[in-house]
């Protein structure tokens, strides 16, 4: 760091380490200032002085952090950074090109703000960029997002209203475990207390969110994304079980989790799970797997199948078209 910076830049300096690395050592900030201990503790002094509550933890995980609700200077970013928040916007969320738009907005407001130059590189990127949205995407109301986040950082206990795909509603109290975004898709991974099991909850279809005063504690070691991908294809309506003539090996790579657990089966596998919408399982789903299968249940999806099978029969019933001859020569 330059050694000619004024006792004023090396505060603010300060506080804008505070800012992204909260805890940081009195050691630490010395060596990010390129002064001593004590003088990294007196530019945390003159910060106090000017109304910035800089809090202090002793012990081996103690150091500075700023207080909550400190107001900090405008966030600058530089070209490859604005660049990449343009894009990262507009590949999650691609209505965001419009300004009216609730995310559009915001990203608006981001790019006015900033400095000339960048800005007209990151408006002209919004601007002039197409991107086409994922038909399997769906956005969650951002007050339900919020409110799931906010009782999983408080380790309290919700109540959710749910609505299903096949339209079915509930309410259960669930410890959220965490909210997980795949595939464009935003999820709640949670214990219901209502199934007594752990369940996975599309966030987008979540109606309402009720804190309760319960506390929970998460399961050590969970790992949300993994764990999210084990219960997928639990839990819902209507159960599956699809067998498939081929070793596990040549089917897995065709499965999507939600579909459900695959297992080996004597010298083939079987698919076990459960779906709310049998239709797009069999429609959507299945025929994508290249392996020979039968459906073993349950009764929905072996009607969805069957449904399948006839309108696919149909297609090709009839006599077919008449052989082309081509003359000798032609």
């Amino acid at each position: 760091m330059p050694t000619d910076l004024s006792p004023t830049a090396r505060a603010l300096r300060a506080m804008e380490i505070l800012r992204t690395r909260p805890g940081v050592t009195a050691g630490e900030l010395a060596a990010c200032l390129g002064v001593t201990e004590r003088a990294a503790r007196r530019y945390v002094g003159i910060l106090r002085e000017a109304g910035i509550p800089v809090e202090s933890a002793r012990g081996p995980y103690g150091g500075y952090r700023l207080g909550r609700g400190t107001r900090l200077p405008p966030v600058a970013f530089t070209e490859p950074e604005a660049l990449g928040l343009v894009m990262s916007v507009l590949d999650g969320r691609p209505a965001a090109a419009d300004a009216g738009d609730l995310v559009g907005a915001a990203l608006g407001k981001v790019i006015r703000v900033l400095p000339e130059g960048v800005g007209r590189q990151a408006a002209a990127l919004r601007e002039h960029a197409s991107a086409a949205p994922d038909r399997f995407s769906a956005r969650p109301d951002p007050a339900t997002a919020s409110a799931l986040v906010a009782a999983i950082a408080d380790r309290r206990r919700v109540v959710v209203a749910y609505r299903s795909e096949s339209g079915n509603e509930w309410e259960t109290e669930v410890d959220p475990w965490a909210v997980v975004v795949r595939h464009g898709r935003w999820y709640l991974l949670c214990y219901s207390h209502r199934a007594d099991a752990v369940r996975t909850y599309r966030v987008d279809r979540v109606r309402q969110v009720q804190r309760s005063t319960h506390a929970f504690e998460l399961p050590e070691g969970l790992d949300p994304v993994a764990t999210l991908e084990e219960n997928l294809g639990t839990g819902w309506e209507f159960a599956t079980r699809v067998v498939f003539d081929a070793p596990l090996t040549e089917v897995a790579p065709w499965i999507r989790p939600p579909m459900g657990r695959l297992e080996p089966a004597g010298e083939g596998c079987v698919l076990v799970g459960s779906t709310s919408n049998p239709t797009m399982y069999a429609q959507e789903w299945l025929p994508n797997v290249p392996c020979p299968f039968r459906v073993e249940g349950g009764p929905e999806l072996r009607a969805a199948v069957a449904t399948l099978a006839a309108r696919l029969a149909a297609a090709v019933a009839g006599p077919p078209m008449a052989d082309l001859h081509v003359p000798a020569g032609q």
